[in-house]
C-alpha cells in the first residue's frame, strides 16, 4: 500500500518532503468592445424609432418636400407653403399679386400628411424618393371674392336679387325681377393657384370677367308672390270652414315681412300686430243661437226653410293664438282655427197661406192659421177679373215686362217682385199708381213695391193662395 501524505514539516519515512504549490493568479477579461458598442446601439434604436413616425425622404405633397417630417409637422408645412404661394392677376388694366392666404386658400393638410406617411413611411426603404402626392386646393369664396374685388374693382358689379312687394292699390303682391352682375371667375383663379402651389413658383392669370348670378332668382320671387296672394285670399280666423273674422288684405300685408336668406325668400309675421286683432275677436265671434224656421202648408206638408238654424258660439282661450298664427303665416297657411264653445240651435215649423178678398180689395196673410199681415191691393178691373179659387205659388220673377208683345193691349216695363200663383196672375210691385183698395189691374194683384218685395221673400213655393169674392 502507498504511504499516506504527511503534514508539511513532518518528515515522512525515507526523508521525502512534500509541500502545496501556490495557485496561479486568475486572468483578467478585456471589456473594451462592450463599452465601445453601447452608443452605437442607442443610435440604432433611435433610428429605428424615428423611422416609425417620420415620412420617407424624397416625399413631396404638391410642391412641398415633407421627407423626414412627422405628419403633424408636414401638415403645418403644407398649409404654410400654400399661404405663401402667389399668383399674378393681369389683364383688363389689372396688375396685382395675391397669396393663398389672401384668397383664403386651403387644403386638407392633415389628411394629406397622414396619407403621405401611410404611403411613404421612413422605415420602408422601397418608399424612399417615390414621387409626390397631389393636393387639391379650394378657395374660401367670400374671402377670395373680397380680395379679388379689392384688386380689380372695375370687374365687379353686384347682382340684383329678385324680391316681392305689396301693391296697396291692387291688394296683391308682385315680383321684382333679378338682374345678373359681373365678377372674376374663381375657377380660373383656383386653377392658377393650384399650378403655382404644385410648381413652387408664381403663376400669372388673366382676370376673366363672368356673369354673377343673383342669390334670389326671378322664379323664386314669382313663386313667393303667388303663394302670398293665395294666402291673402283666404286669410282670417276660422270656426270650422267658416271664415268668422276675415282679415283685410292690406292689414294682413302689414303683418308680413319678406327677406332673402340662402337663395330663398323667407316670410315672417308680426306677432304683436296680430295680437291687436286677436284682442277684438270675442265681439266678432260670439253670437247667440238662431232658431231655424221651416214652412209648411196648412196640411203640414214641408214647403221650404224660411230661416236656417244657426248655432251659437263663445270664443275660447286665445292665449298664444297670435304667436301660433304668426307661425302658420310663415309656413304659408292663412286659416287660423279659433277655439269656440258651441250652443246648438233648434228649428221650429210654421204654416203659411194667403187669402185675396176681391170684395174689400185686401190681401190677408196667415201663419199657423192666424192673421199675420194684411194690405190694401188692386185686383183686376172689369173685363180683366182676377180669377177666384184655390191656388199655389209656383213661380217668382225678380223683374219683368208685362204685355209688351205684338197685339197686346198694354205694355208695362220692369214690373218688380212678381210672385205667380195662377196662370199670368200673381202679386207684384206697382210703380204706376197708388190707388190701392180699388180695382186697377189686368188681373194681377197690385201692391206697393216694398210690400211686394216682402211677400216675394216670405211666400215659399207651394204656398196656398185663396181668391174669393
Amino acid at each position: 500500500m502507498g504511504e499516506a501524505p504527511q503534514e508539511p514539516g513532518i518528515d515522512a519515512p525515507g526523508d521525502v518532503a512534500y509541500a502545496w504549490a501556490p495557485a496561479p493568479a486568475p486572468r483578467r477579461r478585456r471589456r473594451l468592445g462592450l463599452w465601445l458598442g453601447t452608443p452605437a446601439a442607442v443610435v440604432l434604436v433611435g433610428v429605428i424609432a424615428a423611422s416609425l413616425i417620420l415620412i420617407a425622404p424624397g416625399t413631396a405633397v404638391a410642391g412641398v418636400a415633407v421627407g423626414g417630417m412627422t405628419p403633424g409637422a408636414a401638415a403645418a408645412a403644407i398649409q404654410s407653403h400654400l399661404d405663401k404661394t402667389t399668383i399674378r392677376l393681369t389683364g383688363a388694366g389689372v396688375e396685382a399679386t395675391l397669396t393663398g392666404a389672401d384668397l383664403g386658400a386651403r387644403v386638407d393638410a392633415k389628411a394629406l400628411a397622414d396619407s403621405a406617411f401611410r404611403q411613404h413611411p421612413m422605415w420602408n426603404l422601397a418608399a424612399w424618393f417615390a414621387g409626390r402626392l397631389q393636393a387639391p386646393v379650394a378657395l374660401d369664396e367670400a374671402r377670395a371674392t373680397a380680395a379679388l374685388r379689392r384688386a380689380a374693382p372695375g370687374l365687379y358689379q353686384d347682382a340684383t336679387d329678385a324680391g316681392v312687394r305689396f301693391d296697396a292699390g291692387s291688394g296683391m303682391y308682385a315680383a321684382s325681377p333679378a338682374a345678373d352682375g359681373t365678377k372674376i371667375d374663381l375657377g380660373t383663379v383656383t386653377t392658377a393657384l393650384q399650378d403655382a402651389f404644385a410648381g413652387g413658383a408664381p403663376v400669372s392669370v388673366d382676370a376673366v370677367k363672368v356673369p354673377a348670378s343673383p342669390a334670389v332668382s326671378t322664379a323664386t320671387a314669382e313663386s313667393t308672390a303667388a303663394s302670398l296672394n293665395t294666402l291673402l285670399g283666404t286669410i282670417g280666423f276660422y270656426v270650422g270652414e267658416e271664415r268668422a273674422v276675415p282679415v283685410d288684405r292690406k292689414v294682413a300685408a302689414s303683418w308680413l315681412t319678406v327677406t332673402p336668406a340662402d337663395g330663398k325668400l323667407v316670410v315672417t309675421a308680426d306677432t304683436a300686430a296680430i295680437q291687436r286683432v286677436v284682442d277684438t275677436l270675442a265681439v266678432k265671434v260670439d253670437r247667440k243661437p238662431r232658431t231655424g224656421v221651416e214652412v209648411t202648408d196648412t196640411a203640414g206638408k214641408l214647403l221650404g226653410t224660411a230661416t236656417e238654424p244657426l248655432d251659437g258660439r263663445t270664443l275660447g282661450d286665445t292665449s298664444g293664438a297670435a304667436a301660433a298664427f304668426a307661425a302658420q303665416l310663415a309656413a304659408g297657411d292663412g286659416k287660423y282655427q279659433v277655439p269656440v264653445t258651441l250652443a246648438k240651435a233648434t228649428t221650429t215649423t210654421v204654416s203659411r197661406s194667403a187669402i185675396v178678398d176681391l170684395s174689400d180689395q185686401r190681401a190677408y196673410f196667415y201663419e199657423d192659421g192666424k192673421l199675420w199681415r194684411s194690405y190694401l191691393v188692386s185686383t183686376g178691373a172689369v173685363g180683366h177679373d182676377t180669377p177666384t179659387g184655390y191656388f199655389r205659388v209656383f213661380a217668382k220673377v225678380r223683374i219683368q215686362d208685362m204685355g209688351c208683345f205684338p197685339g197686346a193691349e198694354y205694355c208695362t216695363r220692369n214690373v218688380p217682385w212678381v210672385t205667380y200663383f195662377a196662370p199670368d196672375v200673381g202679386f207684384h210691385g206697382t210703380y204706376w199708381h197708388r190707388n190701392f183698395g180699388h180695382v186697377m189691374s189686368h188681373g194681377c194683384v197690385n201692391m206697393p213695391i216694398d210690400v211686394a218685395k216682402y211677400i216675394y221673400d216670405w211666400a215659399p213655393y207651394g204656398m196656398e193662395v185663396t181668391v174669393r169674392r
